[in-house]
């Protein structure tokens, strides 16, 4: 702790200092600012400066810029909507979960009934000609439909 006080180290005091009031304060993050971070390249970036702090600073600075990132993170999905809209939205499986006990029906009378009828058997070989002739009705002089000019 006592090398953090030292003169040489006062840019990274007064970082800590400021990361602690950011926690500490709870300021909302201004909508352009939430926008930018709230993507996926923002986080990344966000990300990649942490993990260089955890290099190049002193280890609780690190921890603490960790908790800001994580803190930064969760307040930009909340000014953009992003947060809510993943809360309260319904998934994909919600949906389906309940469209399948939407379309649960009891079984019928009529499915039972037209269960327990007997099938109709049609085979070619028990068929005979039939005993009629059609007739054609009255075409009132129309010529037949396979008719060649």
């Amino acid at each position: 702790m006592d090398n953090l006080f030292k003169k040489d180290h006062m840019g990274q005091l007064v970082l800590a200092i400021l990361l602690i009031i950011y926690l500490i304060m709870g300021y909302k993050t201004p909508e352009p600012v939430a926008s930018m971070i709230d993507s996926l390249v923002g986080k990344i970036i966000i990300f990649i400066i942490v993990i260089y702090m955890f290099m190049h600073c002193h280890p609780i600075l690190a921890v603490l810029a960790l908790l800001v990132a994580f803190d930064l993170i969760r307040r930009s999905s909340a000014a953009t909507g992003l947060d809510a809209l993943q809360r309260f939205a319904p998934s994909e499986e919600k949906k389906s979960s309940q469209f399948t006990a939407f379309n649960q029906f009891p079984y019928t009378l009529e499915q039972e009934v037209v269960k327990k009828m007997a099938p109709i058997i049609q085979t070619s070989a028990g068929m005979s000609k039939p005993s009629y002739k059609p007739l054609l009705e009255n075409d009132h002089d129309a010529s037949p439909v396979n008719f060649k000019n």
